[in-house]
């Protein structure tokens, strides 16, 4: 198991404004007690615990002039970490700008049967990739249709994993181009204030899902552990394929976003998204963590919701994703191997206009002056030039190049 480095563990006692990482303190001892995490649920706890305390390094600049220094604590750079998302999330939707085309967008959402989730938990690299194909075949088959659209579209997929009250509900999210190209090259758009059948894409969704799980089956590459240990029974699996066969499986087709700009600015809540933020967090005590969440019989208000502390952590980290995981993904006209040579063709045919980044390429001191309205390559002293001399990292050193 990881252990802590430069950290101890330590109860705390909150009654407002606690953030993830004092919750870990105070009740992930209490958590390894009672459960026994995999790999990456371990070394996610542990970053983030160590998260901007100074056990992942620091950096020491000097102004060139006055000679003030600063010292700033290295940030754990772990996905499901709620402190390092912002700017990386920023940096991201930026660079998207390039492929946006000024156009109408939908948003699908695809949600499997409930009686799949244990079996899923159990077998997330094989199944959320499953999930992914899925959901994307369904979407290119019926986009090509000329009875629908006759073209190929582009889209951005990404996978969530949790509910509000951070329960476990894998889900993707489907920004999807209400247009595409046909194999000559001609654009054809979505007209009719709808994008596809939902009925259709539910089911037609539905099929390709369990033909895949059954075909994953059948070669032996499903794991049967911990809730979906019953699955091992030959009687218990058809069971489940059966209901699953039998519910009528919900799909979300939702609102449209009209132009770039609100394309963009749904990018930038859902892509980088993790399973719970700070600012959800109410409060803490000896106990219990006190959130806020939806509670969708109620119209989706948000609402207090009290969570026993093991609990908030052990929900919490189901969510962590496996090792190497791509979460956000690229199909059609938007993919990698096609967006260079095809949105320009695009935008021809459209007649729509070309988005320029805001930052330059990996530019953070340029993104934080931008967004966050400071300088920090600024000193705060006399406004000379902040330079990084140093990087520390437990006690050792080194001079920056």
């Amino acid at each position: 198991m990881t252990h802590l480095k430069k950290t101890a563990w330590r109860p705390v006692a909150m009654a407002g404004n606690p953030t993830i990482q004092d919750v870990l303190r105070q009740f992930y001892p209490r958590y390894l007690e009672k459960y026994a995490p995999g790999v990456r649920q371990s070394k996610t706890a542990v970053h983030i615990l160590n998260c901007k305390t100074g056990a992942y390094g620091v950096n020491v600049s000097r102004c060139s002039q006055c000679g003030h220094v600063q010292i700033h604590n290295n940030s754990c750079r772990d996905r499901s970490c709620p402190m390092c998302q912002a700017l990386s999330n920023e940096l991201w939707v930026d660079a998207q700008r390039e492929d946006v085309l000024d156009i109408d967008y939908y948003h699908l959402v695809f949600t499997c049967a409930a009686e799949l989730n244990p079996l899923i938990y159990a077998n997330q690299r094989e199944l959320y990739a499953l999930f992914f194909h899925a959901a994307a075949d369904t979407v290119m088959e019926l986009s090509r249709d000329p009875a629908h659209m006759g073209g190929t579209p582009g889209f951005i997929s990404i996978m969530h994993t949790w509910g509000s009250n951070l329960s476990y509900h894998p889900h993707i999210h489907m920004l999807c181009t209400g247009g595409g190209l046909d194999a000559d090259r001609n654009w054809h758009e979505k007209k009719g204030g709808f994008f596809l059948p939902g009925k259709a894409v539910a089911a037609l969704f539905k099929g390709k899902f369990l033909s895949g799980l059954k075909a994953l089956h059948r070669a032996g590459k499903l794991s049967y552990e911990g809730t979906a240990a019953k699955y091992r029974n030959p009687y218990e699996y058809q069971e489940l394929l059966d209901i699953c066969y039998g519910k009528n499986w919900v799909t979300d087709i939702r609102e449209s976003f009209a132009g770039a700009e609100t394309v963009m600015n749904y990018l930038g809540r859902y892509t980088h998204r993790i399973a719970i933020n700070n600012s959800r967090i109410l409060r803490m005590d000896e106990s219990t963590v006190t959130i806020k969440a939806k509670d969708y019989k109620s119209g989706g208000q948000w609402k207090a919701l009290t969570l026993d502390g093991v609990e908030f952590v052990r929900r919490f980290l189901m969510h962590v994703p496996p090792k190497g995981f791509v979460r956000i993904r690229h199909y059609g006209i938007l993919s990698n191997q096609n967006k260079r040579k095809l949105i320009p063709v695009c935008r021809n045919l459209i007649g729509c206009r070309e988005f320029l980044r805001r930052f330059r390429k990996d530019d953070k001191a340029q993104a934080i002056r931008i967004l966050y309205k400071k300088d920090v390559t600024a000193c705060p002293c006399c406004g000379g030039t902040m330079s990084c001399e140093t990087y520390v990292r437990w006690g050792r050193q080194r001079s920056s190049a």
